[in-house]
């Protein structure tokens, strides 16, 4: 048989293998059906078709495991969606946090962050955004929120500011943006490093901008529980090429070489591959080899990109349905804010809801734990607000910081505050059923 033909073959079978995977999808993961009080209703989840399925099937085929073809595509379909020029595909969205710090230590810049430097941050928050700051031996400044948006807040920052101050590091909270421009201005008037954790709020916008692109580097996750999702991943993205170099380099090893993917090019895209001079190394050393940070290896593979890639199409009719489902339940749940704090959004915020906080009110006649263990009794899964005040987690109770004030609101979250789901895998039946369920135990108590 010719070469012509075997290729023929190969394509007709991947045709039929393709169609397969499209009638299993339609047999075992399409048309579940909700029973009230019987099915999970989950705070988050995958929501994902034959597409997304398809996808990594075609990419296992081709068997380019390592990151390739559809990374490529991926990263120029993510940059033209967030408008920012370089976008880095790593493991998780707690990777992206960690070499977007670090990359700020980089000799590469000519301001880089030295030891003893400080960042401030908010002290709610996730694990992973505080820690690569202590990671790097850096000092978080931790700062109080805003009730209603759990966001930091900005009346703060003049107070967190010393000599030593470099950066901040903010997070939106669950897809609601914080007042992003003020923290801008204070980060630009002072020559501050401004970094905006996005994984939680991936399409979100202030004052009409996309969150992720006021600060010098935005950092993304693609866990299943987030916007989009290629199982285990994240991102991160910056219009400054030399950050992107050295979380490029970080990302892969610490290798020196910038050069994109191309397995067919022997010689480098830049065509110097043996042409380097580097002090301390050989004339004409492989530049493939040549290592110029302390780096990891964080990168994803391509199967997961060709399901990203998917997942990146669908994102605009996403976060319709999050914003759809949360003033769903905010509207059902507007009649009980004698007992229950409803989040709240700052005057030019345009949130893509990654969640529903909601905050029990102290003169409730019922606590946190009383709420969501019914909740969770009758399927409704609840989640905390994340660390609530970090500082009181066993990890971080002794962490080398600076503290900002009493953290009255973060003790508040800590102790008040949890989250309901809006992903778009809830439909209005499974939201009619959580505000009935809301409304029985404001009923009994």
């Amino acid at each position: 048989m010719s070469a012509c033909n075997n290729k023929e073959s190969a394509e007709k079978i991947r045709q039929e293998i393709l169609a397969k995977v499209k009638e299993y999808y339609q047999l075992t993961h399409a048309n579940k059906s909700f029973i009230p009080g019987q099915s999970k209703i989950s705070y988050a989840g995958r929501v994902y078709d034959d597409q997304e399925m398809s996808a990594m099937v075609n990419s296992v085929l081709d068997f380019w495991l390592t990151l390739g073809k559809e990374d490529q595509q991926f990263t120029k379909d993510f940059s033209q969606f967030t408008g920012l020029k370089k976008t880095l595909l790593v493991n998780s969205g707690s990777s992206a946090n960690l070499i977007a710090i670090t990359a700020l230590k980089s000799p590469l810049l000519e301001n880089r962050l030295l030891d003893g430097d400080e960042i401030i941050t908010p002290a709610v928050t996730f694990p992973t955004t505080l820690a690569p700051i202590i990671q790097n031996n850096l000092i978080p400044v931790l700062v109080d929120c805003d009730e209603g948006t759990y966001n930091l807040r900005v009346s703060e920052l003049q107070k967190a500011y010393s000599a030593k101050t470099r950066g901040v590091f903010v997070p939106h909270t669950l897809g609601n943006p914080a007042d992003i421009a003020a923290i801008y201005d204070f980060a630009q008037e002072r020559g501050l490093y401004l970094i905006e954790d996005c994984c939680d709020a991936l399409g979100a916008e202030f004052n009409g901008q996309k969150a992720g692109t006021f600060g010098d580097i935005a950092t993304f996750s693609f866990y299943p529980a987030h916007h989009i999702t290629m199982g285990e991943g994240g991102a991160t993205a910056t219009d400054n090429t030399t950050l992107y170099r050295a979380m490029l380099s970080l990302r892969d090893w610490g290798r020196d070489c910038f050069c994109p993917w191309d397995q067919n090019d022997a010689m480098g895209a830049c065509g110097r591959r043996f042409d380097w001079k580097i002090e301390g190394l050989s004339e004409g050393y492989d530049h493939r080899y040549i290592y110029s940070h302390i780096g990891y290896n964080l990168k994803p593979l391509d199967i997961q990109a060709a399901m990203a890639i998917q997942q990146l199409k669908k994102l605009p009719d996403f976060i319709r349905r999050r914003n759809q489902n949360f003033n769903q339940l905010y509207q059902g749940l507007s009649g009980y804010q004698d007992f229950l704090a409803l989040p709240t959004t700052y005057s030019k915020a345009a949130p893509a809801w990654f969640a529903f906080p909601i905050m029990v009110k102290p003169q409730a006649a019922f606590s946190r734990h009383d709420l969501v263990r019914f909740l969770e009794e009758r399927q409704i899964q609840t989640r905390r607000l994340f660390a609530g005040n970090i500082l009181k987690q066993p990890g971080y109770k002794n962490i080398r910081c600076r503290v900002i004030g009493d953290l009255a609101v973060t003790n508040q979250v800590m102790e008040r505050v949890f989250f309901v789901g809006v992903y778009p895998g809830l439909n209005n039946q499974m939201i009619d059923y959580m505000l009935a369920q809301f409304g029985e135990f404001i009923k009994r108590g």
